[in-house]
């Protein structure tokens, strides 16, 4: 028992050691003539190359088509000049490698991962698939026949769509309430013609980055990164910058989504937030984990463990380039909701009246620096985080201070960030249950919106 204790001892000391000294490894950067920029880092641990490339294509640029930009991102996969898709399939699998995309709010993106000893083969595809895709028409449809099944299937887990009722209520009128995967009505009206348009607008190499990290010699793999791209011709991005969101928390509101079979509310208590970039990420981000970023953060506590009122609950800032939202979640029965709701605003409430002291400090700053290191552990999150630092608007700084300023968070600086950063008046609630049976309760919080869960949209 001495020497296993010894052992472990020894693993968390080295773990902290390095967590503390851990920096983004060497790379380098460079831009095409066609305006693409490339990272390229170097990793010789595995014999394994991981690719990442984002395109100034997320949910923001739909317009009122929501989930064409989600519907693209998958479509770069049903064929390309030189396969089908049943052929990249066959061809990833038999190599065991990995290719995927997907759209997000503000960016689409493609990864993979591949053998050193595939690489002739997946470069090919990649370039192929990235440049030249063909949207195959049957493909598409059978994707769209998909996608609104699993639409009208997704209304039946609140905890999964109660995200995007709170978005759509607190952004409405920007791009930042577009519904990621769109709505039944806006999905039907997509066509084929209309992703590959959307394509040609918006996956432009002026706005995109591709980054490179695994096991391979930087002037061989930047010879054959332009030797693939260098060559792409596209137009260049016509969309306009996307304009601040004038969000007003002038007064507390309710979004009561009706949900008439439902036995449990879940529901969420938001409030502005912060942008990726701002300079008090981190601090807010080890406040965040006492109050709600852990299994033993306070709303856990008295939600979960104290109160048996739910079997979790947590808070989390969003973050956008331009814009992010606070926000507390959890679901609860129906016949307590209101008692679950008032708890999590009796532990915010704490949070500003009584702070943070120094021991709860100092155990969520090691909760922070112990999880920080893993995140950017293996190559394919290092190509991740090139071309995230691209996109929004951060460089390396960001990740090599990061040790530092958990270091230099003091509790007087805390009492800051809670009362600059943690909102506490004109909340907005998102609540997603059976309306009869809460409606005269939860008037209390703010003036009521109702929706029906069943109609189309959020």
């Amino acid at each position: 028992m001495r020497q296993l204790s010894f052992v472990l001892l020894a693993i968390l000391v080295a773990g902290a050691s390095w967590a503390q000294t851990f920096k983004v490894p060497p790379y380098q950067k460079f831009k095409l003539k066609n305006g693409l920029t490339v990272y390229l880092m170097e990793q010789h641990e595995v014999p394994l190359i991981n690719v990442s490339a984002v395109f100034d294509a997320g949910a923001v640029q739909d317009g009122n088509r929501y989930g064409l930009s989600n519907m693209t991102a998958e479509a770069l996969l049903f064929g390309s000049s030189k396969y089908t898709k049943a052929q990249l399939e066959e061809k990833a699998e038999y190599v065991g490698a990995s290719i995927d995309t997907y759209a997000g709010k503000e960016v689409a993106k493609l990864s993979a991962s591949f053998a050193v000893k595939d690489q002739d083969l997946l470069f090919d595809i990649l370039q192929d698939v990235i440049t030249k895709p063909t949207f195959d028409q049957a493909e598409f449809d059978k994707y769209k026949q998909r996608q609104l099944l699993q639409l009208t299937q997704q209304k039946e887990s609140p905890r999964g769509v109660v995200n995007s009722y709170f978005n759509r209520f607190v952004y409405e009128g920007h791009p930042y309430a577009n519904p990621i995967t769109g709505t039944p009505t806006s999905v039907s009206a997509i066509s084929v013609a209309d992703a590959r348009q959307f394509y040609l607008k918006n996956y432009t190499t002026d706005r995109a980055p591709i980054a490179v990290v695994g096991d391979f010699n930087t002037p061989a793999m930047k010879k054959r990164i332009t030797d693939l791209f260098g060559g792409w011709k596209t137009a260049a991005a016509t969309s306009p910058k996307l304009s601040d969101p004038t969000v007003v928390f002038d007064k507390s509101r309710v979004l009561l989504v009706n949900k008439d079979d439902a036995r449990e509310t879940t529901f969420l208590i938001g409030g502005k937030g912060i942008t990726q970039n701002n300079p008090d990420f981190i601090p807010v981000t080890v406040v965040n984990t006492i109050l709600g970023g852990r299994f033993t953060s306070w709303l856990n506590d008295a939600l979960r463990v104290n109160s048996g009122l739910t079997y979790g609950a947590g808070s989390r800032f969003a973050t956008f380039r331009n814009s992010g939202t606070f926000a507390i979640s959890t679901f609860t029965k129906v016949s307590t909701t209101t008692q679950a709701i008032d708890m999590a605003l009796m532990v915010l409430d704490s949070l500003h009246k009584t702070g943070i002291d120094e021991k709860t400090l100092s155990s969520a700053k090691n909760y922070v620096k112990a999880d920080f290191p893993p995140r950017y552990e293996s190559a394919s999150e290092l190509a991740n985080l090139l071309t995230d630092m691209f996109s929004l608007g951060f460089d390396e700084s960001f990740i090599n201070n990061f040790q530092k300023n958990v270091d230099g968070l003091t509790v007087a600086r805390t009492r800051q960030i809670i009362d600059q950063y943690f909102p506490k008046n004109n909340l907005q609630f998102v609540l997603i249950g059976k309306a009869d049976a809460i409606r005269d309760k939860v008037k209390k919080y703010g003036v009521i919106t109702e929706k029906e869960i069943k109609a189309d949209g959020f």
